[in-house]
Formats: C-alpha cells, structure tokens, sequence
C-alpha cells in the first residue's frame, strides 16, 4: 500500500498549530506531521489536498450508547458496525461502549459479544471509515436509585464485588471505564478493585456529598460522568460530588455541551474551574443519533425523541443525540480556542484512558486517525486507521 500524503490549510495536533500542514500516512499510522518544506514526502505517495481545511485527531468518545438505530447493548456485529459507521460521519474516530443499567445476565451477555467485537476489531481495519470501538464503559449497575436518572430502579445494585469479576470476565480485558455512586456501601472496595483491573473509576448517578466524593477521590476515583447531570446539585453549604469535582485538579468531567443537558452559564463555570484540560467532552449518544425523532431502544427499555431530545415516558433526559462535532462547535462558541476545545473532544479522553500516544493526537506513531473540518468547523472528511479521505 503506498503512503498517503495529505495537505491543508493548517493542523492541529491538538497541542499546537501547524501552518501549511502535511501529514505522511503509512498503512494505518501516522509516520510524520509538520509543515510544507519541512517534511519529506516519500515518493509515488497518494495525495490529498485540502485546501480551506483543518486538520484535526479523530475525536473520541468515552461515553456512548448508540447511534444509527442501534444500541451497543443489542452487541450484535451489525449494532456495533452501525454505530461505529455512524459516528464516524461526525468525526468521531473511537469510542467506548457504554451500557446502561440492566439484569446481571443481561449485561454478562452483552459485554461478552461487545468484547468479542472488540478483539476482533483490533487485529483488522475497517473495509471503510468507521470508528474504533476501544473497549467498554460500565455505566451501572451500582448507582443512586436518588440520582438514577432513566436507568431501570430494578436492576440496580449495590457495589459488589462477585458480580463484578463476573463482568469483567466476560469483558476479556475490555473494561476501561466504571461509572459508580461513591457513597453507596461497598463502593470504596470496588474503586479499589477496578483500579487494580486498569479500569478508569467515574462518580456518577450519585447522591454523594463532599466528604464521601473526597473519599473516592482518595481511593482512587479519577473521572466524573456527565458533570451536573445526576448528580446531587450544589449547594454553598453542601457542595456535594459537584464541589469535589470542581476542586480536584485530578479528576477529569464529562461534558454534555448539547445546550439542553447543561446551561451555557454552567459550562463556562466547569471550563473555568477545571480549565480545558480538565473537561472531556461526550455525547452520551443513544440509538437515536443520525436519526429522525421516534421511538428508540436504550439498553432495555424505550425512549421518545422529539426535537433531537431523549426522554423516556416520566420525561426524565435519556441520553442525548449529541455529536461531538456538533459539541465542538458549541464549545467554541462559548469563547474558548479551538485548539482548547479539541484537546477537550481528542487528547483529553485519549489520556484519560491510557491511550494518549496512540488516539487523539497527531503524531508520528499515532493511529492513522484524522478529521478534516471546514472554516464553518463542519466535519468535511473523515479518515480511520488510515481508510477514508479518498
């Protein structure tokens, strides 16, 4: 396969700006990055020029359900290749499968064929530009019924530790992500396990307060699931989980910035508080995204969507029909650099878990993974572990 050399306008990587960019492809990587006259073009190379455009990391999602009409807990080959064609039409180039609170043999079954997928995936490349699903983010069972959101209150479950080495059995090494309630009994042991597993620990579908927020935090907890949305509110006198989030430099926060999850004022505040560097922006996507308004499936049970919002039959969000171009540009429009914002969409979640050198960033010996965006920050081209950009 001969490399691919690709021209633009600019670059960002997203750490820094590269004027005139030319990016060198070789298979599914990436072999160099700099601008014109400084890189060497290897000859009888493919070209690609993009001229008016940015080149930007394929952006990744580590908080996801669904897209296409499909929900990753259907873990059918099909599911899981519509999801990842669909988002991959936004810019998004890898994600996280997330599940969504169900019956512990409900869930074993799904994590087992997503993890399958997975494995898979990973020793071939896409026939074409489709987004990487890098392993699987549990999202419940051992959540607040107070802060339970749309997750079914049957299902939930106390922090155990049995059930959970059944599931990261049947995850085959795939758990990256668990998004837990901190104060519920058991929970500071389950930090402790999924930490030794490699599993990144989220607080979310909590009714914690400071101390027992800190607490985690002290146990291991690094990350916080959709900031402000399930979450004990603030309070000047009680700050709650938000008030640890917001003053723990090593905690990083998701971001639904869809505009209906979080009010603008808010989000301002989070990018104050925890700067860009802090905040990881997610979509919390359901299988209603890339679609028209409907009945969808989240995990086990239905859902409305009316006007791209996702409520199911009490009213309460259910997920979103965000994508994370689509939270890029609002992200920007809220004042902040685009190179911040896309550190927010790339590297941050890519760092967050474990992947940093290899998703969301430009580099040489970086996945092959690239967005090229528009003067308007539309997604113009898209291209995955070196397919796509034709």
């Amino acid at each position: 396969m001969a490399p691919i050399v690709i021209y633009a306008d600019r670059a960002f990587t997203p750490f820094e700006q590269i004027p005139d960019a030319v990016v060198v492809i070789d298979k599914t990587r990436i072999a160099a990055i700099g601008s014109k006259g400084v890189v060497t073009v290897p000859t009888g190379a493919r070209t690609i020029h993009a001229r008016g455009q940015t080149l930007v990391p394929g952006f990744v999602d580590v908080h996801i359900h669904g897209a296409g009409g499909h929900d990753v807990m259907e873990a059918t080959p099909e599911a899981l290749h519509t999801i990842a064609a669909t988002v991959a039409l936004h810019g998004t180039t890898s994600m996280v499968a997330t599940t969504v609170t169900a019956s512990e043999p409900e869930t074993c079954r799904s994590v087992a064929a997503i993890s399958a997928f997975v494995l898979q995936d990973r020793q071939s490349s896409p026939p074409t530009p489709s987004a990487q699903i890098l392993g699987i983010h549990f999202e419940g069972p051992f959540i607040s019924r107070t802060r339970r959101g749309v997750h079914p209150p049957e299902w939930i479950a106390d922090p155990s530790a049995a059930m959970f080495s059944r599931f990261l059995q049947q995850a085959q090494g795939t758990g990256l992500i668990l998004t837990l309630a901190p104060e519920l009994p058991g929970a500071l042991e389950l930090i402790a396990q999924a930490h030794a597993a490699g599993l990144v620990v989220s607080l979310g579908h909590t009714d914690a307060g400071y101390e027992q927020a800190q607490s985690a935090i002290a146990a291991g907890a690094r990350h916080a699931a959709h900031v402000f949305n399930a979450m004990r509110p603030f309070s000047h006198r009680e700050t709650g989980v938000i008030g640890a989030i917001l003053t723990s430099p090593q905690v990083s926060a998701e971001l639904i910035a869809d505009g209906v999850h979080v009010d603008a004022a808010a989000m301002r505040m989070l990018l104050d508080l925890k700067t860009p560097a802090g905040v990881i922006l997610v979509s919390d996507g359901i299988s209603a995204t890339g679609m028209a308004d409907g009945e969808y499936q989240l995990g086990t049970f239905r859902v409305s969507v009316s006007g791209g919002v996702c409520r199911n039959a009490e009213g309460k969000l259910a997920g979103s029909t965000l994508t994370l171009d689509r939270a890029l540009r609002n992200i920007v429009s809220l004042g902040v650099p685009l190179g911040a914002a896309l550190g927010m969409a790339t590297a941050n979640p890519a760092r967050q878990i474990g992947l940093g050198e290899r998703k969301g960033t430009l580099a040489p010996g970086a996945d092959a993974d690239l967005v090229l965006l528009d003067s308007a920050l539309e997604v113009s081209g898209v291209m995955t572990r070196g397919v796509g950009l034709a």
